[in-house]
């Protein structure tokens, strides 16, 4: 056998191995606790984007000084954009706390 031909049979194997291959990126979208109804459409549409690229999409909750005290808020705030995005993400990771940061991770259907 040519180990010239083999080589070259290899590299074409593995080139198609990689056309089949999916990657994806983690897009990320901030929100603050106080975020209002008509920013927060935008953000959703920007969400609907990302995951219709077939990205992933991290949202995140910043919770800046006294903000801390509003967990609360922003549980129900993750949890409307959940149910905003049902019909085209699924929820990969729930809501987390990390410090004052909490987040939830979105992936395509």
């Amino acid at each position: 056998m040519d180990y010239g031909r083999f080589k070259y049979e290899q590299t074409k194997k593995l080139q198609e191995a990689k056309k089949k291959q999916t990657t994806f990126q983690v897009k990320e979208i901030k929100v603050r606790p106080k975020t209002e109804t008509h920013d927060l459409e935008i953000k959703i549409g920007r969400i609907e984007k990302f995951i219709g690229k077939k990205n992933k999409v991290k949202v995140t909750v910043v919770f800046r000084g006294r903000e801390i005290t509003l967990t609360q808020k922003g549980r129900e705030l993750l949890a409307k954009i959940a149910e905003d995005t049902n019909e085209y993400a699924v929820v990969e990771q729930s809501s987390r706390m990390e410090g004052r940061i909490m987040h939830m991770i979105l992936a395509p259907k």
